[in-house]
């Protein structure tokens, strides 16, 4: 299992709200989490098959950036 980490733009739980489905509906993350009391909002995610860059993808799509870290 591979774990990747992402500083992100998500403030807040509407905004988590907002790239929940996008996460869940990818294809390969075991888990996945957002620190909203980090100041980097780290998006943590776990993946047997995905790349960063996927990740990255399906953050963008519901309108947020990740950085990974």
């Amino acid at each position: 299992m591979k774990k990747y980490t992402f500083s992100t733009n998500i403030q807040c739980s509407n905004c988590l709200s907002k790239v929940s489905p996008k996460l869940n509906e990818q294809v390969g993350i075991h888990t996945w989490q957002v620190d909203l009391q980090d100041p980097s909002r780290t998006l943590t995610v776990e993946t047997e098959s995905l790349a960063p860059e996927e990740i990255r993808k399906a953050v963008l799509k519901a309108g947020f950036i990740a950085t990974e870290i």
